[in-house]
């Protein structure tokens, strides 16, 4: 008897696998297909970026400002990575007010931020107009849809 249940056992453990195996999606190999975004997935992203960054330096939270124009880079970086129909040209434009913003970002001058965010924005929409999606216009925010964050700078502990 104790035989028996050993051998049950046994072809248990060596059945398991290949019952798993056999149920898993036929034609998988193991490999697994590598996840691209939608363009337009990572321009709302990046459209959301652009939004957070004009509040937070209008906080002024530069510490944040920082954060959300980084983020909103590699957003565009990642576009025209995965993205090779985006013309050279229309990423490589966007270099100069993305560096303006974060020289006033880095020198915490509201005024200059104010100016360069507008010449950023402009960027956005001449991309646009490059790659023939002119109807996409981007505009500085004007009310915060973020109820949930917090944007001017919190006293450290």
């Amino acid at each position: 008897m104790k035989l028996c249940k050993y051998i049950m056992a046994l072809l248990a453990i060596c059945l398991l696998p290949a019952f798993a195996i056999a149920q898993s999606p036929t034609g998988q190999t193991g490999a697994t297909e590598q996840y691209v975004p939608r363009l337009s997935d990572i321009m709302s992203t990046a459209q959301l970026r652009h939004m957070k960054l004009w509040f937070a330096g209008q906080a002024p939270n530069w510490d944040l400002a920082a954060f959300e124009l980084r983020q909103l880079k590699d957003s565009l970086v990642e576009a025209a990575s995965l993205y090779p129909g985006i013309p050279v040209t229309s990423v490589t434009t966007m270099a100069k007010p993305v560096q303006a913003v974060a020289d006033a970002i880095e020198a915490k001058d509201g005024r200059m931020f104010a100016s360069t965010f507008g010449e950023l924005t402009v960027g956005c929409n001449a991309c646009h107009q490059s790659v023939g999606r002119g109807f996409i216009v981007m505009r500085v925010p004007t009310a915060s849809p973020f109820s949930n964050q917090v944007f001017p700078p919190q006293s450290k502990p």
